[in-house]
């Protein structure tokens, strides 16, 4: 259905139109910030916080389960950071992009750290995790060359350790899906929206049956 078959539609449903318009100011995306998110071209909440720009459905659940014990090492940058530095001990961000890592890591929270890496296909920047010789309760793949990424990450997790692979509905990613699940990983898939879009997408957490979420 292209933009105009879609208007005709709406005008010939006027109580679609009426709802549609009232969502605009009641309701559960104006609960969530989904407006907020939009009209301002960041992932937040409907208190202006930052949100990690994955799916609400996988915000809900990883929440709650977050501690201040806990260690994270994130691909990417940005309100995740605050996000996640907010609930758990300690962050560590790699950033492949120059201008976006210069301009955030001035506001960087007191708990986390960032790396600028420049990106090359299965090099330094998937291999960050891993050559840092520390280990991660929750490794957040969010970032770009993202199948290899998954593979080189698994060293860097603690016992119970968990991996997040964002977009994981994309079928590029599937090679991450069968070499995780090689190594003994469950997956639960998160569906749903994010903030400020508009389109179904997926977050995934793949885990073993020991794991820090308890799951």
């Amino acid at each position: 259905m292209n933009k105009l078959e879609a208007f005709i539609t709406l005008l010939e449903k006027p109580n679609r139109l009426k709802a549609l318009l009232s969502y605009g100011h009641k309701g559960y995306l104006v609960n969530i910030g989904w407006f907020k998110s939009f009209d301002t071209h960041q992932a937040v909440n409907e208190n202006g916080d930052p949100l990690p720009w994955v799916t609400y459905s996988f915000i809900d659940f990883i929440g709650p389960r977050l501690n201040k014990e806990m260690t994270i090492f994130e691909y990417g940058s940005g309100n995740s950071t605050l996000f996640y530095a907010k609930r758990v001990q300690h962050v560590i961000s790699v950033e492949h992009d120059e201008l976006w890592y210069n301009k955030i890591v001035s506001s960087k929270p007191e708990n986390s750290e960032m790396i600028f890496c420049k990106l090359e296909k299965d090099g330094e920047y998937s291999s960050k995790a891993a050559s840092l010789h520390r280990k991660f309760d929750i490794i957040i793949v969010d970032g770009r060359d993202r199948v290899n990424c998954c593979k080189k990450c698994i060293s860097a997790l603690n016992p119970g350790g968990i991996i997040v692979l964002d977009d994981s509905d994309r079928k590029h990613y599937a090679e991450a899906f069968t070499f995780l699940k090689e190594a003994g990983f469950k997956n639960i898939p998160f569906t749903g929206i994010a903030p400020g879009l508009f389109y179904l997408k997926s977050t995934t957490i793949f885990y073993k049956q020991e794991n820090c979420l308890q799951i």
